[in-house]
């Protein structure tokens, strides 16, 4: 077989589906060569691509099923959100196909078909991705009522504007209410009702939120969270992850 013509520049180094290679000019007869590599019908690759960026991975398969949008875990990782790590022999990626859609079997790819509404659906890096609340949601289909306290938490804190380029929660409390009213009878709801009396403003990661579970659990109070120590000559020293700011107790 003859050396394939090299791909366009558009195109190197990541997947890519059919259509777009025939907008670029690619013939049938060079989507065949077997220097490119068929991830499932309609998309192609050239090379390997697990180090590639989740979104730039997951895009393709995206793109070849209309309607649909990255979800669950593969969402949680693209907004960022805390999860808990799945190691997988083939990389799967997780997408919502609504209800009353054709059925969808492809490979690397976890269909998950149910409701979902206009407003639950946000773009990352150029894809359709369930909203925050939305992913935390489903999430609790197979997270821990402590793990989905973290996510939570995750999803309510004001991030820190100087170093995370944003200075607004990812959504709200009424947002995560919103969903488990909107979605009754959907599996993990109970999960998600208690998780979320327990969701507080203020952690600044998932070891925080288990620590202060932890800690009410063994029967303390209920500790501040990221609450700065300020001296009597107002300067600003310290903030630890935890306080008792009446016994003068910081916990990191």
């Amino acid at each position: 077989m003859k050396t394939a013509r090299q791909l366009p520049a558009e195109l190197q180094g990541r997947p890519f589906t059919v259509a777009e290679a025939s907008r670029a000019g690619l013939t049938p007869k060079r989507l065949r060569h077997r220097s490119l590599t068929a991830l499932g019908r309609g998309i192609r690759s050239e090379g390997p691509t697990a180090e590639l960026p989740l979104s730039v991975r997951v895009r393709p398969f995206i793109e070849v099923n209309t309607g649909c949008a990255a979800s669950h875990l593969t969402a949680a990782e693209l907004v960022p959100l805390p999860r808990r790590r799945q190691k997988e022999a083939t990389p799967m990626y997780h997408v919502i196909r609504p209800e009353g859609a054709a059925h969808l079997d492809r490979p690397h790819v976890i269909v998950h078909r149910m409701k979902l509404y206009e407003d639950e659906v946000t773009v990352v890096d150029g894809i359709p991705v369930t909203t925050p609340e939305r992913t935390w949601l489903d999430m609790a289909e197979t997270l821990t009522v402590d793990e989905l306290v973290a996510m939570g938490d995750s999803c309510v804190r004001f991030p820190r504007a100087e170093l995370e380029g944003r200075d607004l929660p990812l959504c709200s409390f009424s947002d995560l209410q919103r969903m488990i009213d909107r979605h009754k009878g959907k599996r993990g709801l109970r999960k998600a009702k208690e998780a979320i009396r327990l969701i507080r403003v203020g952690a600044d990661s998932p070891q925080e939120s288990m620590l202060r579970l932890a800690l009410v659990r063994a029967g303390l109070p209920e500790p501040e969270l990221n609450m700065p120590i300020v001296g009597s000559d107002g300067i600003r020293h310290h903030e630890p992850d935890l306080s008792y700011r009446k016994y003068k107790v910081g916990v990191e």
